[in-house]
């Protein structure tokens, strides 16, 4: 696909604008194609290419590791403890775009320890997957009591930001979570679904959620990829002499 050549903006920003988009959709994983293959698709020079790629790493957007090639330098995404906030706001915090794919939408028996997690013995369950720029990061799942699951499944899930759903149009009011976070490595179809190399690290969360009045109102179990998502906290040392 050649770029423009009476355009009168330089081959290089062409093909620089060409490659970002691409990372923006997700075409390129976590890394780009080679010189020699970008040379081909866009019938450019070497110089081309390379002046285009230079922008981009020094833009912060790739990085390039010896011997190895050209990578997408992901950028992470910083969830700070103490602060109750949907994975919606915390991508778009970072100024990126968020997005979510509804996998699961279902009444189920739920495990023991989901039984003695939510108190219930079936939930109304979601199980959605969540972008960011367009880059898979992490699978989300959400048990909530049916009645409540039942209002929340007339909504379009694809869209909607739970946590604005539950307190704009739902009337809860949220207040405050139990959060626990643990590292490991997902079964093989959470790896596909997030497009992760074999043996890849994740972040494992549970959450249960209440309402201002101490109700529980939601269980979720999420998984995040590990090279995007992170999670900080502030520490403070009291009385130190």
């Amino acid at each position: 696909m050649p770029l423009d050549y009476n355009n009168s903006i330089p081959l290089y920003l062409q093909l620089k604008e060409k490659i970002e988009e691409k990372i923006i959709k997700g075409m390129f994983k976590t890394k780009i194609p080679s010189e020699r293959e970008i040379m081909d698709e866009y019938h450019v020079s070497r110089s081309t290419v390379r002046q285009a790629v230079g922008e981009l790493v020094e833009s912060g957007i790739l990085v390039k590791r010896a011997g190895r090639g050209t990578f997408i330098a992901l950028k992470p995404i910083d969830d700070w403890l103490g602060s109750l906030s949907s994975t919606t706001e915390t991508i778009e915090r970072m100024g990126m775009s968020s997005g979510a794919k509804l996998l699961r939408s279902e009444v189920i028996e739920l495990s023991p320890e989901l039984k003695q997690e939510t108190g219930l013995d079936k939930a109304f369950h979601f199980k959605r997957l969540r972008y960011a720029n367009y880059i898979p990061i992490g699978i989300e799942n959400h048990y909530y009591p049916i009645s409540l699951g039942e209002r929340i499944n007339t909504y379009d899930l694809n869209k909607e930001t739970l946590y604005d759903l539950l307190e704009t149009e739902l009337g809860i009011h949220t207040f405050e979570a139990e959060q626990v976070i643990k590292a490991g490595k997902p079964i093989k179809q959470d790896e596909d679904l997030l497009e992760l190399e074999p043996q890849s690290s994740v972040l494992f969360t549970n959450r249960k959620l209440f309402d201002i009045n101490e109700r529980f109102v939601e269980y979720e179990q999420a998984i995040y990829r590990a090279d995007m998502y992170s999670f900080k906290i502030k520490l403070s040392r009291k009385n130190a002499k």
